[in-house]
């Protein structure tokens, strides 16, 4: 694998897809045909492993870039910039699509949906074409760990449309539109659940329990079990019961059949005996910081159930690197982006050190002092005025001479370029990044952390809150505490919702299951919509004397950019040229534009 995905993710194999058409959108976008013939893909084992590298490049590119463009048509997605624990740093973003998300454009949001939906029906089209073609291929290892990721990846894709766009078409085989008149209904939820959760056990029987060194980063029986779990829990959601139209959820309430479904699945991983915590030796603050950290650090480790692979060699337009280090990199390591700017809306979710929230009694809360005894997971996230990071003391204030508040070096841009930003929050992110990491100019420069999309302590809290909505109120509190153990923080000695939640909050930050988790609650019209949710950032400010003054300004939702989430959003619009050939409903509120 190491000479395979590492080397060859970033190149979309060129193969030959029976979706062809003349019109554009949807399904029928023209596809590249390359010049082998079925023949040679299917008998050559190095063309083989170079056609399946477009599902994974196109399944989540992990790190690659979290800018979004006008001109790229809404690339990359970073799911945690709207909700409410991040925000960006340039002004100028908020003109373009991510902005135009954030106001629930129509427009915007209906080009976001196209590519998606896009994307998944071609990745699906070249996984039915390789099924269809099973017994050309050599019998062996090869051939079984093929079809094993065959079926991840189409319950994989399928769950991704699930997600945004309540069921889907369930299309299991090649077609051509030119050729026949076939159409295809939408699946219900039901359908589609069962679909993604029986695509994801014929992949478990296929794929490997532990991928040999060759191989690693390629899905394995614990991440197909998880991808089931998922599917199940998602399907939980409350958005997702008693639905009106069956391909929006579910005709009655089958929350609780959901929730024992997911628990079966988690169950199942653990019983592979693969996965565990990574555990932290130190004890004292900075100790468990740093280790803590490194989690994020370290490439598929025994607590990471499925991750993004990305490059070692450091180079981003040839290989599969990334910028993530650059572009949320202060001004004083000449950053120039302040992409993932931390909110006090998250900032604030960091309980004490002993356990309590910040406005509780006895908590020990200074509120002028707000960074003192704070959970140390907070330290090993955000990066706050007084922080250390790479032998520099993050200068996030004002000091006011004579009369003018001047900037510290972390809100000063770098450099002389009139578009660079600094921190809209008065935050910058320290998870995922690499401390050593160099910034530089150059253009091939890139950053090789590996993205986690799935890991054990995600698992335990999915666990948890099953078994707390399940009333085993005892086992979770279990789940919660292995968590806070491993942090050295208090165990809980009782357990709310509210519990799981922060904990949830805290511990999966800036994951993009956050967001996903908005939405499965059915909370997003609050939690992303700045009426209701505003984000604050804080801004410190020393006077002549040396004492301070903190407030926290709304940056983000109320009196500065609109944020909106409306209902529809809940179900993306689907591809209008699919809409109009297949004769099937769109999702609720949309019109063509």
């Amino acid at each position: 694998m190491k000479n395979k995905i590492f080397k060859y993710i970033f190149v979309l194999a060129s193969v030959a897809t029976t979706l062809t058409a003349c019109h554009d959108g949807g399904l029928f976008r023209d596809t590249p045909n390359d010049k082998l013939s079925d023949e040679t893909i299917w008998k050559s084992p190095q063309l083989l492993d170079e056609y399946v590298l477009s599902w994974y490049r196109n399944c989540d590119s992990g790190f690659y870039t979290y800018v979004t463009t006008i001109m790229a048509g809404l690339g990359t997605e970073y799911e945690p910039w709207y909700g409410d624990q991040l925000t960006v740093g340039k002004s100028s973003w908020y003109q373009g699509d991510y902005g135009d998300i954030l106001k629930s454009s129509q427009q915007r949001i209906t080009k976001r949906g196209l590519k998606v939906w896009t994307t998944a029906y071609n990745e699906i089209a070249s996984i039915n074409r390789l099924l269809e073609h099973e017994g050309a291929i050599a019998d062996g290892p090869q051939k079984t760990r093929l079809l094993g990721e065959a079926h991840f990846f189409r319950a994989f894709y399928y769950f991704k449309l699930l997600r945004m766009f309540g069921g889907p078409l369930l299309i299991d085989h090649t077609w051509n539109p030119l050729k026949g008149n076939v159409k295809f209904p939408r699946a219900s939820y039901e359908q589609t659940v069962k679909f993604i959760t029986d695509e994801a056990e014929q992949a478990f029987h296929l794929l490997e329990k532990v991928n040999t060194p060759d191989n690693i980063g390629r899905p394995t029986q614990g991440a197909a079990l998880m991808l089931k779990a998922k599917a199940f829990q998602w399907a939980a959601g409350v958005k997702f019961q008693n639905a009106e139209k069956d391909y929006l959820g579910f005709p009655d309430n089958r929350t609780d059949a959901m929730l024992d479904a997911a628990y079966a699945e988690y169950l199942r991983i653990q019983e592979l005996n693969v996965y565990n915590l990574i555990q932290i030796k130190g004890t004292a603050r900075d100790q468990v910081v740093q280790e803590y950290r490194d989690i994020f650090l370290t490439k598929n480790s025994e607590e990471s159930i499925f991750e993004i692979q990305h490059d070692n060699t450091g180079n981003f337009s040839n290989a599969n690197g990334h910028k993530l280090d650059r572009d949320a990199a202060a001004p004083y390591f000449g950053g120039t982006i302040a992409a993932f700017n931390p909110t006090q809306n998250h900032v604030d979710e960091y309980r004490m050190a002993n356990g309590k929230r910040i406005n509780e009694g006895g908590s020990d809360y200074d509120k002028n002092n707000p960074y003192e005894g704070r959970d140390y997971r907070f330290y090993a996230n955000v990066l706050y005025d007084g922080a250390m990071w790479n032998s520099h003391e993050m200068d996030i204030h004002y000091t006011t001479v004579n009369g003018e508040q001047v900037k510290g070096v972390d809100l000063t841009i770098y450099g002389s370029s009139t578009t660079a930003a600094v921190t809209k929050t008065g935050y910058y992110m320290a998870k995922f990044l690499k401390e050593s990491q160099s910034i530089n100019t150059d253009d091939t420069y890139a950053s090789s952390q590996n993205c986690i999309l799935w890991r054990y302590a995600e698992l335990l809290l999915d666990m948890a809150e099953i078994e707390f909505l399940r009333g085993r109120t005892g086992d979770a509190l279990d789940k919660v505490n292995q968590i806070r153990r491993r942090v050295k923080m208090p165990e809980l000695q009782s357990l709310t919702w509210d519990d799981i939640m922060n904990e949830r909050r805290v511990e999966l930050a800036f994951e993009k299951s956050t967001y996903w988790d908005v939405l499965r609650y059915g909370k997003a019209e609050t939690v992303m919509t700045g009426t209701t949710n505003p984000l604050f950032g804080v801004k410190i400010v020393y006077n002549a004397s040396g004492n301070k003054t903190i407030t926290n300004p709304v940056v983000n939702g109320r009196n500065t950019v609109v944020r909106y989430f409306r209902e529809r959003q809940y179900f993306y619009p689907i591809a209008w040229d699919d809409v109009r050939y297949h004769g099937i409903d769109q999702n609720p509120e949309w019109v063509e534009m």
